[in-house]
């Protein structure tokens, strides 16, 4: 009997790698909200931890790590593209070059930034998450939600922002960045709870799957192992 592939699995994919996508070009822009400086990517970049959150709840770690790794390869596929489209010579009626490569022509140090926090924030996401899974026994999903966010999006900041930014902006101000940033993501996510908790109870019922890691191996590389 073949296997069949989940819906819910799947359209969980497709939000999460969207997610990065998106947020990678939105990134560049610098936001203001009150007396804080952001970069746009909070509006939507916590989604995909969220999304992270519910896979590892879900289906398990070693479900989380497949689509954190298609998650980066058609992120990095987005960004081949992006840059191949900014070399090839456009046509005499294409008058936007220079638009067209500032908003997607991320420089090379910050497409290695990104690409190395992505991978480091999202796993220790799915870990957190699925080692207070099997120490909580299951119990208190937002618990572990939080936390597993605040580690993830708190290494994916330390991480994005030391290696984009380090020597271009103060130290004290690159700081500042960290902080901030994985203080909004974190209370992102404790705003949308309510939401996420019922997401996961629903998905659970309908998927009847609530996946426990016990005996698996938490090497990121083990792709086979799913």
């Amino acid at each position: 009997m073949k296997k069949q592939v989940s819906v819910a699995y799947l359209v969980s994919g497709l939000l999460f790698t969207t997610c990065l996508i998106v947020a990678n070009i939105v990134e560049q822009k610098l936001i203001q909200i009150g007396t804080i400086e952001a970069t746009a990517g909070l509006l939507i970049f916590p989604i995909s931890y969220i999304v992270n959150d519910i896979i590892a709840e879900v289906w398990g770690y070693r479900k989380a790590r497949l689509i954190i790794w298609y998650g980066f390869l058609m992120n990095f596929l987005a960004i081949a593209v992006f840059r191949l489209s900014i070399i090839v010579p456009g046509s005499e009626n294409f008058t936007h070059q220079d638009a067209f490569s500032l908003i997607l022509g991320n420089t090379t140090r910050i497409t290695i930034a990104s690409f190395i926090a992505f991978l480091i924030g999202s796993f220790l996401n799915a870990y957190v998450m699925s080692r207070m899974k099997i120490l909580q026994k299951g119990r208190n999903f937002s618990l572990r939600a939080v936390l597993s966010t605040l580690v993830g999006e708190g290494a994916d900041s330390l991480v994005f922002f030391s290696i984009a930014f380090y020597a271009v902006i103060p130290n004290d101000d690159l700081l500042i960045l960290m902080l901030t940033q994985t203080a909004m993501k974190t209370g992102y996510e404790i705003l949308v709870l309510p939401l996420t908790n019922r997401i996961v109870k629903w998905v659970k019922k309908k998927e009847n799957e609530d996946v426990y890691d016990d005996d698996i191996s938490y090497n990121p590389f083990k792709i086979k192992e799913i």
